[in-house]
């Protein structure tokens, strides 16, 4: 591989051009040499931005563009191909989350990269965080009984945005609280089975909305732990929060936004660690040394999270609850 490592996007929306493109610019080595976006003109201004050439789609990119890193920045109905034909050319992958909206799909995507034996990381920036990084290491000798998870907010752009529709999105439970479960996940371990319940009560008439505004997942875990996931979208004017408590013998541990609490607070001094790498630099850098343990998040430890995410959605639809297959 060259000196630089080579990075190509499918998709030049927000996460895109807003988070991992200003990541990479300062990231030594990274050449961004390939953009393409549905709208090509922000295919185009992410060009002008950060360099590289323009093509009209991912299936042209692939094809012409000689990159080593591929990021698949889009909706979570629009992960169709670009994942397959990265992997099959030995193409290294960055997914943002969620990875699809279908697990089967994305059990066909984790066979090509498991086949090809690519470097692969998820978009889940919390792990990388010192205050995740305490948490984890504060609970790994510790039985945790109770996981409570809480995302509070409004709805994403104007009446057009996909965000809105629950066949492209799969809601705000699937498209964004899903870091909060993929935290759970990290902390707790694996979820052995959900059960959901859904409604759409106050944002009845906003146009172009049929995601629920209010959805609550029970939560078992294989280790016998147990919790909720409770994600709201009413918050249309503004404010929010998000919390995750995880109570074991004699401590809670709460992590927020902004930081990290233990409650009794004589418990245990928090000293958070310092932040070794985001998650960009931790997938170049393992693109460059070979190194799959910088990874926090590969390929298939997405798509456990995205399955309960998705196993969520089909209780609350068909009203039983819902068996993870993915150990």
């Amino acid at each position: 591989m060259a000196a630089s490592v080579r990075v190509g996007f499918v998709g030049t929306g927000g996460i895109a051009t807003g988070a991992h493109m200003p990541a990479l610019q300062k990231t030594a080595g990274v050449e961004f040499v390939a953009h393409c976006d549905p709208v090509r003109a922000r295919a185009q201004a992410a060009a002008d931005r950060f360099g590289g050439q323009v093509y009209a789609d991912h299936h042209e990119l692939l094809e012409k563009a000689d990159v080593d890193a591929l990021y698949v920045c889009v909706p979570p109905n629009a992960h169709t191909d670009a994942e397959t034909i990265a992997a099959g050319k030995g193409i290294h992958l960055y997914v943002e989350k969620p990875i699809v909206l279908d697990m089967e799909k994305g059990l066909e995507i984790w066979e090509a990269v498991k086949k090809a034996n690519i470097i692969t990381s998820v978009g889940y920036q919390m792990r990388y965080s010192p205050g995740v990084q305490w948490v984890k290491q504060f609970l790994q000798d510790k039985q945790v009984g109770m996981v409570a998870g809480n995302r509070w907010g409004g709805i994403a752009g104007d009446e057009h945005h996909w965000w809105r529709v629950q066949t492209i999105s799969g809601g705000m439970f699937h498209e964004q609280a899903t870091h909060g479960m993929d935290l759970i996940r990290y902390v707790v371990g694996e979820v052995a089975n959900v059960f959901a319940r859904y409604s759409l009560t106050v944002l009845t008439g906003v146009p172009n909305l049929d995601i629920p505004d209010s959805q609550v997942i029970l939560l078992e875990f294989r280790n016998g732990a147990t919790g909720y996931y409770a994600a709201n979208c009413s918050l249309t004017q503004g404010g929010g929060w998000s919390a995750h408590d995880f109570i074991a013998r004699d401590v809670m541990v709460r992590h927020t936004w902004g930081g990290v609490t233990v409650s009794p607070e004589d418990a245990v001094t928090v000293e958070l660690p310092e932040q070794k790498m985001n998650a960009d630099e931790a997938f170049i850098e393992a693109i460059r040394t070979g190194d799959r343990s910088l990874i926090l998040t590969d390929y298939l430890d997405g798509l456990k999270t995205c399955e309960v995410t998705l196993a969520a959605n089909e209780s609350a639809e068909t009203g039983k609850p819902v068996a993870m297959r993915l150990a």
